[in-house]
């Protein structure tokens, strides 16, 4: 098994009995990651309901991301109370992104444990970073939402600002909705598992269209369509995808939490990733598709549906969400910070 290559400085250990750090062991740590994000979840008033199918997903379709060199994992008497892990992405301008997390049960904030861990994170995502373009811009980047007081405050200590912000956003559907025709020419079509490359390869083509020269954009690659494609919430029954002859010009593809919606006694349906080709644009395809799902799910019985946006989109997309009755619930922040001179 590979081993970790770094350590951060002796001194700042937690002087917590029983407490070590070590790496990631693999499948056999998977309950015990769970356990302890579900609590750090809980205690923000997160609503998490991953199960082990998904926490799996997630480590095996890892891109510029090795667990068991870039993982650290906190363990007090044999209990799994926190783990982190770091990664990379270059973006299309060049930048790289070198993006840390840490999930630490809440009985155990304030202790040092946190701190120590974010600061191993940054130390080895350096250690990454000595491998890549001496000349390209390098950032510390964390994900947190409004919820999330502890590891905003912690990005925060670490000298660590807000440069971006996203809105989750929910729409009753006790309030009824003007399903929007689509233009003259443009069908939506049920998805066969044929089709899946062309929609993933539209929705891919869409996001470069639109983010290509934008902040944050990555370049898609065949492992991302492997994960796409194995998502365990996917859901192509309920996806509309919108042609126009043999071409895949947009789409909403919508899904159902089913274990989230009973663990939250409601009925939620999500209308997410919602994209239109370029030349298709400006001809009301995006909110014809979000209309039709939306009532979809009406029909289906669902008490409200959701979505996430950035507020920056470059393409109105927070006017049209607003547009059809959705309101924000909550406000995501991403964090960013210069990575020193190596």
């Amino acid at each position: 098994m590979k081993t970790l290559s770094i350590e951060v400085e002796l001194k700042k250990l937690p002087d917590i009995p029983g407490l070590v750090f070590r790496g990631f062991r693999g499948e056999e740590d998977y309950p015990g990651m769970l356990a302890a994000y579900l609590a750090a979840m809980k205690a923000d008033g997160v609503e998490a309901s991953d199960t082990l199918e998904q926490l799996a997903y997630n480590y095996n379709h890892l891109v510029r991301c090795d667990p068991y060199t870039d993982m650290l994992i906190a363990e007090l008497d044999g209990e799994i109370i926190a783990y982190g892990r770091t990664g990379w992405n270059a973006e299309l301008n060049n930048n790289h992104i070198y993006y840390f997390f840490v999930h630490l049960k809440p009985e155990w904030r304030g202790t040092g444990v946190g701190i120590y861990m974010a600061e191993w994170l940054i130390n080895r995502a350096k250690e990454i970073a000595r491998d890549h373009p001496a000349d390209a811009p390098k950032y510390l980047q964390v994900w947190s939402s409004d919820r999330q007081k502890w590891q905003s405050r912690m990005s925060e200590d670490l000298g660590m600002k807000p440069v971006r912000y996203g809105s989750e956003m929910t729409r009753l559907c006790s309030e009824p909705v003007e399903v929007h025709p689509l233009p003259d020419g443009i069908e939506v079509r049920p998805i066969t598992p044929d089709l899946m490359r062309a929609v993933w390869e539209a929705e891919a083509e869409a996001e470069a269209e639109a983010f290509r020269d934008h902040w944050g954009y990555v370049e898609p690659t065949e492992e991302n369509y492997q994960a796409w494609l194995n998502w365990p919430l996917q859901s192509p029954e309920l996806w509309k995808v919108a042609f126009d002859g043999d071409q895949v010009v947009g789409m909403v593809r919508n899904f159902i939490n089913h274990e989230e919606n009973r663990e939250y006694k409601r009925k939620r349906g999500y209308t997410e990733d919602i994209s239109v080709r370029r030349p298709w644009r400006r001809k009301g395809i995006a909110r014809a598709l979000l209309t039709d799902s939306i009532q979809m799910f009406i029909e289906m019985g669902m008490e409200e549906t959701c979505l996430g946006v950035d507020t920056e989109n470059p393409n109105g997309a927070l006017a049209l969400y607003t547009g059809v009755g959705y309101q924000k619930i909550h406000t995501g922040i991403t964090y960013r910070k210069p990575m020193e001179k190596l």
